[in-house]
């Protein structure tokens, strides 16, 4: 699906569309698309009553180079099994959600059993994002995406912009809020011991 005014869309869309049947594509019409379009919040209205029934239901992106999606979506995909073995039943899904001429974007979707306990259900959903997060660095996906950084990925800071990339940061940070008043706490003044989001 192609975003924009007939006029703006119509291009990239047959460029796209015949270099996927050059490379043995089979067109199955704009239905699928019109399907998505027409049930695309179905999916995040059922999310609070699954929760309330005890389902684990969460979502994590990453995004890489065209030649990597292959390696970085089994990595990614074997590492939510992963902490998620024996429960039943476990419903892992992945689709690209944007794409660009260097790459795309992979949007997972988890659908597990949780159990009556939110605390435990939390617990359990930190353990098996930590696992994705880490496998997206180690097969040269980015934590980030559009979402930036966030304190769920700070952990992982290091490994998506260096350290010269943090001391950039850091420095930009004390030139603009030398106070510290802009969402202190989050990012890098941290206080020294404060729990992160997710642990490596």
């Amino acid at each position: 699906m192609f975003e924009g005014t007939k006029e703006h869309a119509t291009r990239p869309h047959q460029e796209t569309r015949a270099i996927m049947l050059t490379h043995g594509a089979t067109s199955v019409g704009e239905g699928p698309a019109r399907q998505w379009e027409k049930e695309r919040f179905g999916a995040p209205v059922l999310r609070d009553p699954l929760m309330d029934a005890g389902a684990m239901c969460e979502t994590v992106e990453t995004a890489t180079d065209w030649s990597n999606v292959p390696r970085l979506k089994k990595a990614v995909g074997e590492a939510l099994a992963s902490k998620l073995v024996g429960d039943s039943p476990a419903l892992i899904m992945c689709h690209v959600s944007h794409v660009y001429a260097t790459g795309c974007s992979l949007f997972f979707t988890v659908v597990a059993g949780g159990g009556d306990n939110p605390e435990a259900v939390e617990r359990k959903w930190r353990a098996v994002k930590s696992a994705a997060t880490q496998a997206m660095t180690d097969n040269g996906g980015t934590v980030t995406y559009h979402h930036a950084v966030g304190t769920d990925h700070l952990p992982w800071m290091d490994s998506e912009v260096g350290q010269l990339g943090i001391d950039i940061l850091k420095a930009v940070k004390r030139e603009i809020d030398p106070a510290g008043i802009l969402n202190p706490g989050k990012t890098f003044d941290r206080p020294e011991g404060a729990p992160r989001t997710l642990e490596r």
